[in-house]
């Protein structure tokens, strides 16, 4: 698979905005990291505090590792399976241990990280602001998202969740439809 996927943005902003618009321009980062704080909120405030702490941090190592190795890598088999499998949980709305949920969350970011940092050029000296921007906008995304899920016990809310995960799901089935195609 060419890099095309999983290139950097430019926004003619700068770095810090070319890591952001990358999240939201690349499909399997942006439903992963959605799939996640999804999961996450359903498993309740210890979920989105582990999700908080683990994802920005694990995918910040991932970036960190990939760039040093600079392989030329998309891996989009394994990440399109990932999303669709947490889109499957959320759907499921299954209740993981925080194990699990644990090894999921940390797993998933050091995967699409090193993906991300396969594709983004490395600094000289010091952190380059496209990974500080990438890292921020998991952040943010991921807190907002399972705090909503966690805090808010409408039947009507969780049933949407559940739709959303679902949706998540077809959007990875579609794709690893269409890469084992290729």
């Amino acid at each position: 698979m060419p890099l095309l996927f999983a290139h950097l943005m430019q926004t003619g902003f700068g770095g810090f905005y070319d890591g952001i618009a990358h999240l939201f321009l690349t499909p399997s980062d942006l439903l992963l990291v959605l799939g996640l704080a999804l999961l996450a909120g359903q498993q309740g405030p210890q979920g989105g505090r582990l999700l908080l702490t683990l994802l920005p941090l694990s995918w910040w190592i991932g970036l960190a590792i990939g760039q040093r190795w600079g392989l030329d890598l998309t891996l989009a088999l394994l990440s399109t399976v990932l999303f669709t499998a947490v889109g499957v949980l959320v759907a499921l709305s299954l209740r993981l241990s925080v194990q699990l949920l644990a090894f999921t969350v940390a797993g998933s970011g050091l995967l699409f990280g090193l993906i991300n940092g396969f594709t983004m050029p490395s600094a000289s000296s010091g952190l380059p602001l496209d990974v500080l921007g990438v890292v921020s906008a998991v952040a943010v995304l991921s807190v907002l998202i399972s705090a909503q899920v966690a805090a808010t016990h409408s039947t009507g809310f969780r049933m949407a969740v559940r739709v959303a995960g679902s949706w998540i799901a077809a959007a990875g089935l579609l794709s690893l439809g269409l890469l084992l195609k290729a």
